[in-house]
Formats: C-alpha cells, structure tokens, sequence
C-alpha cells in the first residue's frame, strides 16, 4: 500500500485548479481578497483551500482571527505552484509556434535605464532576422526583475546581481561606473576643485539597493567615504527617479557616469568627488534555464551570450 504522501499518489490526483487557488489565496492577505481577484464566491475559495490540504495531508495555511500567514508547508507549494503555473502559462504558446519561421513572444525584465550598445545591436540583429517574433520589456527594480525570471513569468532580465542562486544562469553584460551628482540648485553646483571634504554632512538621495548588503555595495562604501549625512532623503528602485530627486536639488546623488553625459552637458548635473577610482557595478543577463522557451527566447538569448563571449570586457565598459 503506498504512503499517503506519495509523489505518485499526489501527480495522479491533485487537481491543477486547487494549485491555482491556492497561489492566488498565499499571495491575497484573506479568503475574501482572493476569491475577488479568482472572481469567485468566498465558500468556493475555502472549500478548496480545505480539499487541497485533504489531499496533501499538511495544514498550508494558519488561519484564525487576525492571522492569515502560510505555515512552512504552505511557503514550499508556493514557489513550487507559481513554477508551475508558468509552465501552463507558456504551453499554449508554444503549441501555437511550431512553425519552421522563429516567432513567439520574448519578455524582458529590465533594470531602468541600462545604456549599452551591445544589447541594443542584439535587439537590431534578432529584429531583422526574426521580424515574426515579438519583444516587450517591463521596467522593474533588479530584485523584482529576477524574481520574474525565477517564477517563469519573464524571459530573461538584464539587471543588477546581489546573490546568485544554483538555480539561475547568469553573464555579464557590461559594467559601469558610478559617480555622485547634485543638481542647478545645489550649493556645490559649478564649484570647480572640490574635494570629498566639501560633501560632508550634504543631504543624500540614492537607489533602494544602495546598501552594505545589496547589489550597489561599492556605491554605498562610496556615499560612506563621502560623509554625506546618513539620513537619505529620498529613495527610488528606478534611475530616472534618482535622477529627478537629485536635478530637483534634494541632494547628492549616485548615477552612472556613462548614462549621465547628456545631462551633464545641458547643465543639469555636475560632477562631484571622488573623480579618481568611482566604483564599478556589473550588469547582467540572467535566465532561467530550466524554463521551456520558445523559438524566439532560444534565439535572442543565444545572440546575446555570443555577443558577450566574443566582445572582450573592455569594450562592454562604459565610464
């Protein structure tokens, strides 16, 4: 007789719609929450709820009043539901692209703002070999970018890179370098021949990853050496938004240099110290290689990766 909890019992009779109740239920913050976004009745949810942990034997959710939190075995289903989910997701897709022309569908999570040449004559190259094929790109922060690409919901990201997991690929795609800025109302604006002792105690905003522990480390040692006061007042996951706080005269503020040329040219952003040895922060294209990917995925990440071997790190450094 096999065991209750048996991979083959639980394959051969869990029923996909309770996986997806449930992802919709670990994400919601109540039975209530989630039966509105599945647009269905408040019983229905919770008789799910229950015939799911029936049949997997384990408690997936604490509930009582005030207390709705998922219990250890419900944080496990979890992640294994949403890999799951974006499998069913693509399968359609892929049914629909077999076909001897590269088409489908090819979703990028990006970083905001990432200026680099040899992405953009990847994208040129894979448009005009492929016109079939589609692109889209969602604009997010680094982290939310590879948690995209983890559950399967993107293609690939080009992003910044704290931790790596086993489970993810991972190239360089170019590095930058990062140098502080204030803006036309700042009181070091124009000054010629400042030292990082004239930035002392100035008011500082900076990038939400802008810490010891997280991927713009090197940036927040240099923000630290700098002595600018500890309180940032401003915070943003996107560069366009740390670059308003700062040409709005909030504070001293981290950009890439490479990216802040123009703006620099039309007097909206001056350089200040330190000029020597900015730090360098790694860009980089990341993808799940266990996802089933379409035509046009394989593609397009393969040129990229080419493009990154055969291009020495040299030339995909831009200060």
């Amino acid at each position: 007789m096999q065991h209750s909890d048996s991979p083959e019992r639980i394959a051969r009779e869990l029923d996909w719609n309770l996986l997806r109740t449930f992802v919709a239920l670990a994400e919601a913050r109540s039975v209530t929450e989630a039966a509105e976004r599945l647009r269905l009745k408040q019983p229905t949810v919770s008789n799910a709820l229950k015939r799911l942990e029936d049949r997997l034997g384990r408690r997936l959710i604490h509930r009582s009043p005030g207390r709705f939190e998922l219990t250890d075995a419900g944080r496990l289903l979890h992640r294994e539901a949403i890999e799951i989910h974006g499998s069913i997701l693509r399968l359609g897709t892929l049914m629909r692209e077999i076909t001897d022309a590269v088409q489908g569908h090819v979703r990028v999570a990006m970083a905001s703002h990432v200026i680099c040449p040899l992405f953009d004559e990847a994208l040129n190259h894979f448009h005009r070999a492929h016109p079939r094929a589609t692109l889209s790109i969602d604009v997010s922060a680094s982290r939310e970018a590879i948690a995209a690409v983890t559950a399967r919901r993107a293609s690939f990201a080009v992003c910044l890179v704290r931790d790596r997991s086993p489970r993810l690929e991972y190239r360089r795609l170019y590095r930058e370098y990062f140098g502080l800025f204030c803006g036309p109302t700042h009181a070091l604006y124009g000054r010629e021949g400042l030292t990082k002792a004239d930035l002392a105690g100035q008011s500082s905003v900076s990038f939400v990853t802008d810490q010891m522990n997280d991927a713009l480390r090197s940036v927040a040692l240099m923000r630290a050496e700098a002595e600018l006061d500890e309180r940032i007042v401003g915070t943003s996951a996107h560069l366009e938004e740390v670059r308003r706080m700062i040409v709005a005269g909030l504070g001293v503020g981290p950009l890439p240099i490479h990216v802040m040329r123009r703006d620099i040219e039309d007097g909206l952003l001056w350089r200040l110290p330190p000029y020597d040895n900015p730090p360098a922060i790694d860009v980089h294209v990341v993808w799940n290689p266990k996802a089933r990917m379409n035509r046009a995925e394989e593609v397009l990440i393969a040129e990229l990766v080419r493009r990154i071997e055969e291009t020495p790190i040299a030339e995909r450094t831009y200060l």
